[in-house]
C-alpha cells in the first residue's frame, strides 16, 4: 500500500461529513431521533407535500438518507450510497424549489449541497481510507456508477413527477376568494 495522500484525507472527510449529516437527517424520520417525527411524524409530513403514502415515502426517504449516510460515511458499496442519497435529496428539492435557492428563504440550497456531494462521491469513490479499498473495492466497481446513479435518477423522476401531479391537481382544485369580505 502507497502512503495515504491528501486526496484521500479530502475524501474521509467530505464522507463523513455528508455521510454524517444524512445519517442524521435520516434517523430523524425512521426513529425521531434529533428532534426529528420519526417514521409517524414523518409521514404525516410527506402527505402534506405531497408524497403519498406518506408512511412508505418516510419511510423510504428515512432508508436511503440514513442508509445512504452510513454508508458513505464508511466508503462501503460507495455508487449505491451516494446515488440512494443524493435521490432522497433530489425529492427533498423538489419540496423546496418553489421558494427558490437560498435556504434562508426555505429553498432548496442545503438538499442540492447534500445531494450533489453524494452524487459526487458516487462517482470519484471513497478513497484508500474505507471500507470499499479494505474489501478490494468488491462493492465498488466502475459499472456500478452508471448504474445506481440512472436506477435512482430514473426512480427518483417518477416519484417526484407524480408528487408534482398530486400537488398541482390539489392546487386547482382550490379558487382563491375573488373578493375582500
Amino acid at each position: 500500500m502507497t502512503c495515504i495522500d491528501r486526496r484521500d484525507l479530502g475524501l474521509l472527510l467530505l464522507r463523513l461529513s455528508t455521510g454524517g449529516v444524512l445519517a442524521a437527517h435520516g434517523a430523524q424520520k425512521l426513529f425521531g431521533w434529533f428532534g426529528g417525527g420519526g417514521i409517524e411524524g414523518t409521514g404525516q409530513a410527506m402527505e402534506a407535500m405531497g408524497y403519498a403514502p406518506g408512511r412508505a415515502s418516510a419511510t423510504a426517504a428515512g432508508l436511503a438518507e440514513a442508509g445512504g449516510g452510513t454508508l458513505l460515511a464508511l466508503g462501503l458499496a460507495t455508487p449505491a450510497a451516494g446515488a440512494a442519497a443524493a435521490g432522497a435529496m433530489a425529492g427533498a428539492a423538489a419540496v423546496h424549489v418553489p421558494n427558490g435557492f437560498f435556504a434562508m428563504n426555505g429553498g432548496y440550497e442545503y438538499t442540492a449541497s447534500l445531494g450533489l456531494s453524494a452524487a459526487g462521491l458516487a462517482v470519484t469513490g471513497p478513497g484508500r481510507l474505507s471500507l470499499d479499498h479494505l474489501l478490494g473495492h468488491a462493492v465498488n466497481r466502475g459499472w456500478m456508477v452508471p448504474i445506481a446513479l440512472g436506477t435512482t435518477a430514473a426512480v427518483t423522476a417518477v416519484v417526484v413527477g407524480i408528487r408534482n401531479n398530486r400537488v398541482r391537481t390539489a392546487r386547482e382544485g382550490k379558487q382563491e376568494a375573488l373578493f375582500d369580505e
